[in-house]
């Protein structure tokens, strides 16, 4: 069977086209984004594969509690997914939708994981650092991992940059054993 990013690809893109030809990126976006999540939810996943549940009570589930509204468009979008048994490929659409904003509003989403909290003053000199390095606009989304031990790792797509202790230690433990 075809990975789901391959069956996904064409109905972001046409998402991704129609939001903005409309100028509604961040509608589509929100839309999407909460649909993937009610998606992914074991519950509403269940429902999916079940055929005693019909396309048309998945639309109205998805309608209802994705915040749809009485926007045609994107309700024609759902039931389209829903018609040819493809609404859990949502979470990977919604993803690659964001991708494709990002690109172009230019725009970097950073995971920073760190092993203590990172203060304001240290996100902005790394937001700063990021911007020169990436030459995009920067959205630090922080957490926190304290079996880092100390450092950061870093993640943009497929950049990584693990400046984590832990990291370090393992690296060290390789070279004196080997």
């Amino acid at each position: 069977m075809a990975e789901k990013a391959t069956i996904a690809r064409p109905y972001a893109k046409a998402a991704f086209a129609h939001a903005r030809e409309q100028g509604s990126l961040s509608r589509w976006s929100e839309v999407l984004a909460t649909s993937g999540a009610v998606v992914s939810d074991p519950r509403v996943a269940s429902l999916l594969g079940n055929p005693r549940v019909t396309p048309e009570e998945l639309v109205t589930l998805l309608v209802d509690i994705g915040g749809v509204g009485s926007d045609v468009t994107l309700r024609n979008y759902i039931t389209t997914l829903a018609s040819n048994r493809r609404l859990a490929l949502l979470p990977e659409i919604a993803l690659m939708f964001e991708v494709m904003r990002a690109d172009i509003e230019n725009v970097a989403d950073v995971q920073v994981v760190s092993a203590v909290e990172i203060s304001d003053a240290q996100q902005q000199r790394l937001a700063g650092a990021l911007k020169k390095r990436l030459r995009r606009d920067v959205r630090l989304h922080c957490s926190v991992d304290a079996s880092l031990l100390g450092g950061a790792i870093i993640r943009s797509r497929d950049l990584v940059i693990d400046g984590s202790l832990n990291a370090r230690l393992k690296r060290l433990t390789t070279e004196l054993t080997t």
